[in-house]
Formats: structure tokens, C-alpha cells, sequence
């Protein structure tokens, strides 16, 4: 065992204080990230109610475009660890506002009506929403950013395992603590869980600028350049005065190269099947009778996926990548992930639909992410930051709006078509994800091979 554990942890001297610093800021961010993204289901339901649901991942696609384009124009005007600070503060600072008007009489969830002019209910998830591209998303831009192609393949997989531990803990207290709840059966207890969840989580991710001021500081400056070759692109560019580019530079190189266009599709893929099972696990997290109850279940699924997740990324990640390569891990993914969806469509209960849904989640943070970032490491800056911005905020909201869509189109097929309706869209969906990964793939592995720089 302690040679297994000594090779799995076994980093290269001068990336340890690296790697040890990225992991433990990905831990302070995934224990918010952990918050968020299973509290903005819990505040609207409790708000606006099941149904808009749909409607409100459809609209947050139009509603983050603007902060989209102030994005890319802070990105061409601070380095990058002070783009991921700032975001960070901004999120930490604005849960901490939210967190107080959960408690308000009449804008947050002490007022049990439910109804689609709760505005507070929209806001709430709009800015949550926001969460994954501009504070995890200008997480592993960073990452991207002082990581070459071989040091992802060793370290992502310890990295991702430290964020791991975060969900863990995040998911296990918030479970714990609305399980309590939940039996007191008090409103009061209801709002006031739901108030110190969202604090501890602020106050986390708030830590994140310490441990990222600390690795600017600490760790030196020749190993956080990252793949070389983007380093001398972008520093050339720096010299001759270009750095700066227009705010829709991001977007535009969606359509200008394939290669990138080719990461929208694996995060468009995995979006729209977990929007589908997640609307799924929605209608089973409905019958619980009050808002703590509903709010355990959500956390105790969560908990479950960061159990899972941690034991992937920590035994499974690393081995992966350094055994079969960024290629072949691309191909697993749709795979791994249409294997899922087979036997939640053959066995078509709420255990089979609940178990799809962990684990592709699990699958997805601890396995496919970190495999799915290292495609940016060969990239110039504004394809790291610029486009991935646009992919992981309007791509993947987009991606949403059309699980969304699918989700009314295939309620109207009625419980009878349920299994036929489901199982030929989910394979088809598999079948572009393969294609789409065996192709990206290998224009990666050119790249790498030839020290080519995409973008440049």
C-alpha cells in the first residue's frame, strides 16, 4: 500500500509546492462551487417553483453574454492570478449579500409562496449560474495557464483529488446539517441552514486570492510558464504591443478554429444529457415535504458524486492519463458516459435514473474535466481565457437551454414513449461525442507532437 500511495504521489521537486498550492485553492473553490450549485435549485424551487426551471437555464444563457463581454475586457487589463482574484471576491462578497436576504421576510424564503415574480428567486440563480465559468472556469484557465502538457497529465489528477476533499466536506456538513433540520420540522431551522451553508461557503472561497498570492510568491517564476511554446507566443506578442484584443475575440475563434469549436462539443455534449437527468432528479427531490429535507437529498447526492469522484481522480485520472494518453481518455469519455445512460434507460426507475446521475457527475469532475482542460494547454491566452469563457458560460448555458428544450419537447411524448424517446436521444447524442473525441484527440496529440501553439 505504501508503495501504491507513494506513486500516486509522486510529483517532480520543483512542481510539489505547485501542485500542493493549486490543489488546495480547487479544494476552497469546489466547497462553493459544491454550495451553489446545488442551493440555486433549493431557493427556486422554494420561490418560482419546478416548473420555470426549464425557462430559467433557457434565459441564463442571454443573461450572462454581458457579463461575458466585461470579461473579456478585464482579461486584457490584469495578469491572470489577479482575473481569477477578483472573480473570487466578487462571488465570495456577493453569497455573503445573498445569504442575508434568504432571511428577509419577503423577498427570500420565508415567503413559501411560490410564484415566477419571485425575482429573488432569478437572481439568485442567475448569479449562481455564473459560478462555474467565472470562478471554476478562470480556475483551470489559470491552471491551463502554468501547466505544460506532461505536468497535467501527472498532477491533474491530485489536483482535481483536492477538490474532491473540498465537495466532500462541503456536501457531507450541508447534508448533515439539513438532515437535522429536516427533522425539527421548523421553518425557522429551514432558513437560518440555509443561511450559515451559504456563509461557511463564501468565507471559503475568499481564502482562494491567499493561496494564489502565495504560489505567485513562492514558487518560481520558470515553472509556472506553462507549455512553453504559448509562453514565447504570448510574450512576443507582449513585446510587439498585441496582447490586447477586441471583446469578441473569444467567440469568434469558436468558428475560426476547429480545434476549439471541438471543446465547445464535448462540453455541449455532457451538458444536455446531464440537464435531461437532472430535471429527472428534480421530480424525485419534489417529494419531500419541506425546503431542508429537499435541500439533503440534493446534498446527499452531491456528497455521493464527491465520494465517487474522489476515488476516480486519486486511483483513476493519473493512471489514465499517463498509461493511454490525453487521446485515448477522450474516447472513454462518451463511453463511459453512454454506458451510464444504458442502464438508466433499460432499468428506467428513479434508483437506476438517480444512480446515472451520480455517476456521470463523478465521472465528469474527476475524470473528464481535468482531461477536457488540458485540450486548452496548447492554446494561445485568448483561447484559454477568451473562448473558454464563452464556452463555459454561453456554450454551456446553451447547452442547458437545449436539455431544457428536449426536456418539454420529450414531456409531451407522455409516460408511454418515455424509454424509446429517451434512449434515441441520448444515443445519438453519445454518437457526435465520439466522433467529436476521436477527432480532437488526435489534432492534440499533433499539436503537442510538433510543439504547435493553436491560436498563434
Amino acid at each position: 500500500m505504501r508503495h501504491i500511495v507513494g506513486g500516486l504521489l509522486n510529483v517532480e521537486p520543483q512542481e510539489k509546492l505547485k501542485v500542493f498550492l493549486l490543489a488546495l485553492a480547487f479544494f476552497f473553490v469546489i466547497i462553493g462551487y459544491t454550495v451553489a450549485s446545488d442551493l440555486k435549485d433549493a431557493i427556486f424551487l422554494n420561490t418560482v417553483g419546478r416548473d420555470w426551471i426549464p425557462m430559467a437555464k433557457i434565459s441564463s444563457m442571454l443573461v450572462l453574454v454581458p457579463a461575458i463581454f466585461l470579461y473579456s475586457i478585464i482579461v486584457d487589463r490584469v495578469r491572470r492570478y489577479q482575473l481569477l482574484t477578483i472573480y473570487v471576491i466578487f462571488y465570495g462578497l456577493m453569497s455573503l449579500v445573498i445569504a442575508y436576504f434568504i432571511g428577509h421576510e419577503t423577498i427570500g424564503i420565508v415567503n413559501t409562496v411560490t410564484s415566477p415574480y419571485r425575482l429573488f428567486g432569478w437572481i439568485s440563480y442567475y448569479f449562481f449560474e455564473g459560478y462555474s465559468p467565472f470562478v471554476v472556469g478562470v480556475f483551470w484557465a489559470f491552471a491551463n495557464s502554468v501547466n505544460s502538457p506532461d505536468s497535467a497529465k501527472r498532477n491533474y489528477g491530485l489536483m482535481v483529488s483536492g477538490s474532491k476533499l473540498g465537495g466532500i466536506l462541503s456536501a457531507g456538513g450541508s447534508w448533515a446539517l439539513f438532515s437535522w433540520c429536516a427533522q425539527k420540522n421548523s421553518f425557522a431551522y429551514d432558513v437560518f441552514a440555509h443561511q450559515i451553508v451559504l456563509v461557511v461557503s463564501a468565507l471559503a472561497i475568499l481564502v482562494v486570492p491567499f493561496v494564489i498570492y502565495a504560489l505567485i510568491k513562492k514558487v518560481p517564476a520558470q515553472y509556472l510558464h506553462g507549455y512553453e511554446a504559448s509562453y514565447q507566443v504570448e510574450k512576443k506578442r507582449e513585446d510587439a504591443h498585441k496582447a490586447k484584443t477586441g471583446i469578441f475575440e473569444g467567440f469568434i475563434m469558436l468558428f475560426r478554429y476547429p480545434y476549439v469549436m471541438g471543446i465547445f462539443c464535448m462540453v455541449y455534449f455532457y451538458e444536455i444529457i446531464a440537464t435531461v437527468l437532472s430535471y429527472l432528479k428534480l421530480g424525485v427531490a419534489e417529494k419531500y415535504i419541506n425546503m431542508s429535507a429537499k435541500s439533503a437529498f440534493l446534498f446527499k447526492v452531491a456528497l455521493i458524486a464527491h465520494v465517487v469522484g474522489l476515488f476516480i481522480a486519486f486511483i483513476g485520472t493519473r493512471a489514465l492519463l499517463a498509461a493511454l494518453g490525453t487521446r485515448i481518455c477522450l474516447l472513454l469519455i462518451p463511453l463511459l458516459s453512454g454506458t451510464l445512460l444504458f442502464y438508466a434507460m433499460v432499468n428506467g426507475d428513479a434508483q437506476a435514473i438517480l444512480f446515472a446521475v451520480i455517476a456521470l457527475k463523478a465521472v465528469n469532475y474527476a475524470f473528464s474535466h481535468p482531461v477536457r482542460e488540458s485540450l486548452y494547454i496548447p492554446t494561445v491566452k485568448d483561447i484559454k481565457f477568451k473562448s473558454k469563457s464563452w464556452i463555459d458560460a454561453f456554450g454551456s448555458k446553451f447547452a442547458k437551454s437545449s436539455g431544457s428544450t428536449a426536456n418539454m419537447v420529450m414531456s409531451w411524448a407522455g409516460p408511454d414513449l418515455f424509454l424509446a424517446v429517451h434512449s434515441f436521444f441520448f444515443a445519438f447524442i453519445v454518437a457526435l461525442w465520439f466522433l467529436t473525441a476521436f477527432l480532437l484527440g488526435r489534432r492534440f496529440e499533433t499539436a503537442v507532437n510538433k510543439n504547435e501553439v493553436i491560436g498563434a
